[in-house]
């Protein structure tokens, strides 16, 4: 029998002893209207990112959402000296989740996290395992549960 993303996310995060609440996210078109509907500044929308290193294996970097990865400052941290995101099959594989449900709770595999320090002390929400769906969770419980690195590992945005 196969368990749906949002089963994986909620029985890994019960395993760990972090509360998750998963709510339907609703329809959006920018990151400022996902947070509104959610009721969140959208600093508190969290993106999980698949990293690749080098060597082939993979990390995740959460990411503010009104933040970005800065290459430079993760390269230094994982202390490598090329890291790219992969295709989104390769993601997809590497995790068991699709771009955009992606989540390092219940992730077909335990990659390492990297995390931006301006989530600490912050409730957040992620990807939920599954498309729709938003994960609230406290994000110092899930940094701690996951033993990551915590670091200034962002930029502002760039304008598009």
């Amino acid at each position: 029998m196969t368990t749906s993303g949002r089963d994986r996310v909620i029985d890994d995060a019960a395993r760990r002893g972090i509360q998750v609440e998963i709510v339907e996210r609703p329809p959006a078109g920018s990151l400022e209207e996902a947070a509104a509907g959610l009721g969140l500044d959208p600093s508190a929308i969290v993106k999980t990112l698949v990293v690749k290193r080098h060597d082939g294996d993979f990390v995740f970097a959460l990411v503010p959402g009104d933040r970005q990865i800065s290459w430079a400052k993760l390269r230094a941290l994982v202390g490598v000296n090329k890291l790219s995101m992969p295709h989104q099959d390769v993601a997809l594989q590497a995790t068991g989740y699709e771009r955009g449900t992606i989540t390092p709770l219940g992730s077909t595999t335990a990659w390492p996290v990297f995390a931006d320090e301006r989530i600490v002390g912050r409730r957040i929400a992620l990807g939920a395992g599954e498309h729709g769906l938003s994960a609230f969770v406290d994000a110092d419980g899930l940094l701690d549960a996951f033993g990551a690195t915590i670091a200034d590992i962002t930029d502002e945005l760039k304008p598009r």
